[in-house]
């Protein structure tokens, strides 16, 4: 028989490791969102410069950016920051990086000299390449992707750098209800070889995904409140009966089935790009301010939660906005030039839960806060603090009474 002192020493261990369980739950809420990303694109002529850049990002606290290419001048510029950095191999750079001499000097050139004071975290290699009108570069992406990796390796960066492809969510054949999700067959071959590289080096799984397309494509059908993330019924998928509030969970879950279905389970799903325009021309059909401002403003506030999918509740979702700057050289309809929750002067083109807070006229000296989440963050840290002192209390008594057991 267990004496009494020792069932009661017992228990207050049980009760001293509960509480630092919770003690490290509420440290962890309030060192703020760490899944979530944003698209710095440049397709623009009156862009503030990358230092600038840099100081908006580090003011909004967010660590996580992705660009369009191996600039250079941002590359220099995000040096001895915070901001983890996934760069791009452009499309028409694949033919040439399939040759592993080519790749190994592309990593030479574009990534091993800014490594690590530029914290660069990924290699996207290609964008929705699968589904590109030019049909060529699929045969082109696995070797070029192999023939990076190799590079890395070589060089000893492939512990620290991942690399991917950004996919199109028309890479599905089929995606609703996601239990259904399957691949396109004419990408199979290649898309079970891209799964493998995956799966092997566990880097994640790109998506591009646009709840806004589908609502444009069928509002009659499509209710906006369920792309909006705006409170609704949603649905529940008919085999798993999971239930989804939103688009962008289910689509993200469609593409888990997807991979599930080529006999892959455990690839991490990352949202690569997603986000909503704020203009578009007369058949753009939801493409208003206050829509983009609802879209964003609820994703914020479910990133800020570190929520998964349905599928994935434990597995917090990763999300990149697109994108950062209103971009005024893309080409296509008038949407594809305003997905930016930002002027090129750095002015917010709608808020999204997102104030400046200015001294100056100087950028550099705003100072951005969570406004949708401040009041929660400021009883959270008076929750934090009385956590610590009950803390406190808590050890001095249990150390008593153990003295006493003695």
């Amino acid at each position: 028989m267990v004496p009494h002192s020792a069932v009661g020493k017992i228990e207050m261990i049980r009760m001293f490791l509960l509480f630092t369980l919770i003690f490290s739950e509420y440290n962890g809420v309030l060192q703020g969102v760490t899944s979530l990303g944003i698209n710095y694109g440049q397709v623009a002529n009156d862009l503030p410069s990358p230092e600038k850049v840099l100081d908006l990002l580090s003011s909004l606290r967010l660590n996580k950016a992705r660009i369009y290419d191996t600039n250079p001048q941002v590359l220099t510029a995000f040096a001895n920051s915070t901001i983890e950095l996934v760069v791009t191999v452009e499309n028409q750079m694949l033919p040439v990086l399939m040759d592993p001499q080519q790749a190994f000097q592309w990593v030479s050139t574009h990534i091993k000299p800014y490594f690590p004071a530029t914290r660069i975290t990924g290699i996207a290699v290609g964008n929705e390449i699968f589904t590109d009108d030019d049909t060529s570069l699929l045969g082109y992406l696995i070797p070029a992707i192999l023939s990076i990796h190799s590079a890395l390796v070589q060089l000893g960066l492939d512990s620290s750098i991942q690399v991917s492809t950004p996919n199109s969510l028309a890479v599905l054949e089929q995606s609703y209800p996601p239990s259904a999700g399957s691949f396109k067959s004419e990408v199979s071959a290649v898309m079970y070889q891209y799964l493998q590289f995956l799966s092997s080096t566990k880097a994640p799984f790109w998506i591009n995904a646009y709840p806004y397309f589908a609502y444009k494509d069928d509002p009659s059908r499509i209710p906006l409140d369920y792309v909006l993330f705006n409170p609704n019924s949603g649905m529940v998928d008919p085999f798993t009966k999971l239930h989804y509030d939103n688009m962008l969970y289910a689509q993200v879950d469609s593409v888990i089935f997807a991979m599930a279905r080529l006999g892959f389970n455990g690839i991490e799903v990352r949202v690569s790009e997603t986000g909503w325009p704020s203009k578009g021309d007369t058949n753009e059909i939801g493409a208003t301010i206050e829509n983009a401002a609802a879209y964003n403003r609820n994703l914020l506030r479910r990133q800020f939660e570190n929520e998964g999918t349905p599928l994935r509740p434990n597995m917090r979702l990763e999300v990149y906005l697109f994108a950062l700057f209103n971009e005024d050289l893309k080409p296509g309809p008038t949407s594809e030039r305003n997905y930016g929750i930002y002027r090129p002067d750095c002015t917010m083109a709608y808020n999204v839960g997102l104030t400046a807070l200015s001294s100056s006229s100087s950028t550099s000296s705003s100072s951005i806060s969570l406004t949708s989440s401040a009041s929660a963050t400021k009883a959270a840290k008076t929750e934090y603090q009385c956590l610590v002192y009950s803390m406190f209390v808590f050890l001095l008594t249990l150390q008593v009474l153990m003295r006493r057991a003695y």
